[in-house]
């Protein structure tokens, strides 16, 4: 049994302790919903990205991947190498029309595409999903506590669970989105490093790469998986679970995400930050959360682990033989930030479909500040209603099971419908309702009744248990009749008006950006002081250029221009988004209001950057 040592706790307290407090530092830097959902839209394209990594390593990934590496080998790495394909398609279609379309959620989307009805069944999708996750997280991180603090504390694993939310509630009710990009910034480079970490040590303990390659069984050093004669990890089943159905979720209907390139300063700095994840960080996840299982498989043909070994705990067992006292900690609490960093981002994505979709329709022309506290009334909605949903996963025999039967029954129908929005313009309201209700009615459906998915199964043997057989081809099941619901019903209904479509296509994506933002094909930067201006300035921030500035932007007044401190490794926290004004200046003038609010004096060292 794997317990942790005196110091290994220390470390992780100390890891809880200090990411709480991290967090709540950025509360001052929120101040209104804007600030709280989409961090200002502020921050570079590094910040983004790396931020990302705490999503990209989820709930389950150090002990799922690493289970699957030691049972599989290489080919685990498919999960997280298979979504490039849909990234033209993000980077070029979806991206631009939420971003220049000022959209903040995907219900939003749909309200703007279909109408109010249609909004409706998408909230209600995308809650349940998100709201189901959280309570999944925060289980999760009960029962791996509640497993490594036996012999400190004798907390079961809701309590845990509830003393985790609370400590998450403490700064994502502060600083809202800053505050979980920062968190998640910190988390995940510590997923990273102790990750790949305990990979190379692991190399180093069996000998060296070569003795690594040699001790791999026959098949787990190949670069994917059979294609469809294992029923529990095949090929064609990850192709279309997390390939197709859950690739578009991840990068196109996922709240959480889609706010957190929102985050970023302009399309063309989350289309850097969405390139450097794909290409750079995806990777690197992948041999992060399933190396450990891969030195494991190594380590027991060596004969240094029992052949018995529970894939499951193959993580901890791996990291506990390789890592000293301290160092154990670290990992272990490397394992629980991906926990708790898929936990604070739910929680705020959550809360923004609750905000935006739900409650500010019902409350109109109230306040920001109003709207601001209905923000963090919701989080902690949203974390309690995860909370009381633990007691529900507890019933489950296997939490992996009903991750699995719960988000498969959800993502294909939303995905299809995302898919057939933003890429057919004759998609209609009556479209889109069919794929999203209907869709997920006989996604339901077919937990119960497996013998519907068989002729979608690619030739995967069916035994006894179905649910376990097509636990991967159910998704291809679920996106080919959402998709028939959709087009049939759409071909069967009036043609939308081209004008109400107008900028929520890919094809008319261009009718709804400025023509200023489709003329910059480049990013503009000036570096120069800034000045205060005599008065306060109002909203929007007004910022007084020069004619040589505005030359060198390519801006006239009216447009929008982002205002940065010069120390890049502030992350765009110190900064202004404003709109140029009439008249020339000398250099760069600000409002006091905005100067004091980042704590600048004359002459402070400022980038200046045409927003795309």
């Amino acid at each position: 049994m794997i317990e942790l040592r005196g110091i290994d706790a220390a470390v992780l307290v100390a890891y809880f302790v200090g990411i709480t407090a991290f967090g709540a530092m950025f509360g001052r830097f929120t101040t209104s919903t804007r600030d709280f959902f989409l961090a200002g839209q502020r921050f570079p394209a590094w910040l983004v990205s790396f931020s990302c990594v705490a999503t990209l390593v989820g709930s389950y990934s150090f002990v799922k991947y690493s289970a699957v590496g030691y049972s599989h080998g290489i080919p685990s790495t498919q999960t997280y190498l298979n979504d490039w394909f849909w990234m033209p398609l993000w980077m070029l279609g979806w991206l631009p029309i939420i971003y220049f379309g000022g959209i903040t959620s995907v219900p939003e989307y749909f309200a703007r595409r279909f109408g109010p009805a249609t909004r409706v069944a998408a909230t209600v999708v995308l809650l349940l999903y998100l709201v189901g996750y959280i309570g999944i997280n925060l289980y999760t991180i009960g029962v791996a506590l509640e497993t490594l603090l036996r012999s400190v504390v004798g907390f079961d694993a809701l309590t845990l669970a509830i003393i985790v939310a609370a400590l998450c509630m403490v700064y994502e009710m502060t600083g809202g989105q800053t505050s979980v990009i920062f968190t998640d910034l910190l988390q995940g480079v510590l997923l990273l490093v102790a990750g790949l970490t305990v990979f190379f040590l692991g190399i180093a303990h069996v000998g060296g790469l070569d003795a690594f390659w040699s001790k791999l069984p026959d098949g787990h050093g190949r670069a994917l998986p059979p294609f469809n004669d294992d029923p529990s990890f095949n090929f064609i089943g990850i192709f279309w679970q997390d390939g197709m159905a859950g690739g578009v979720a991840f990068y196109f209907m996922n709240q959480a995400m889609l706010m957190r390139f929102l985050s970023a300063r302009s399309v063309n700095t989350a289309r850097r930050a969405g390139g450097f994840v794909l290409l750079v960080l995806m990777p690197l996840a992948a041999v992060s959360v399933a190396g450990a299982g891969w030195i494991g498989s190594a380590m027991t043909t060596g004969g240094e682990l029992p052949p018995d070994t529970n894939p499951k705990d193959v993580f901890l067992v791996v990291a506990d033989l390789l890592c000293g006292p301290g160092l154990f900690g670290l990992v272990v609490a490397a394992m629980l930030a991906a926990l708790m960093s898929t936990a604070d981002t739910l929680i705020n994505a959550s809360s923004a479909v609750m905000v935006n979709d739900v409650y500010r329709p019902l409350r109109k022309g109230r306040s920001e500040a109003h709207y601001l506290r209905a923000a963090r009334v919701t989080s902690l909605l949203a974390a309690a209603a995860g909370v009381a949903l633990v007691p529900v996963f507890q019933g489950f025999e296997s939490i992996y099971a009903a991750h699995g039967a719960f988000t498969a029954a959800i993502t294909p129908p939303m995905a299809s419908a995302i898919l057939l929005a933003f890429l057919w313009p004759r998609f209609t309201p009556a479209g889109a309702l069919a794929t999203l209700i209907g869709g997920t009615a006989l996604m339901f459906v077919s937990l119960e009744y497996s013998d519907l998915v068989a002729p979608f199964s690619h030739g995967v043997s069916a035994t006894a248990d179905g649910q376990v057989d097509f636990k991967f081809t159910r998704a291809c099941f679920g996106v080919a009749v959402s998709f028939a619901l959709g087009v049939g019903v759409t071909l069967l209904t009036r043609r939308p008006d081209a004008d109400a479509i107008k900028g929520l296509t890919i094809w008319t994506v261009r009718q709804r950006a400025s023509t200023s933002q489709l003329a910059r094909q480049r990013s503009a930067k000036v570096k120069t002081t800034a000045t205060r201006a005599p008065a306060t300035g109002g909203s929007p921030t007004t910022v007084h250029l020069g004619a040589a500035a505005r030359a060198r932007l390519a801006v006239e007044p009216g447009d929008t221009v982002f205002v940065d401190d010069a120390r890049a490794w502030l992350g765009g926290l110190r900064s202004v988004r404003g709109v140029v004004a009439e008249g020339e200046a000398e250099g760069l003038i600000l409002p006091a209001d905005a100067m004091e609010r980042n704590g600048w004096r004359d002459g402070q060292a400022v980038v200046i950057e045409r927003v795309d």
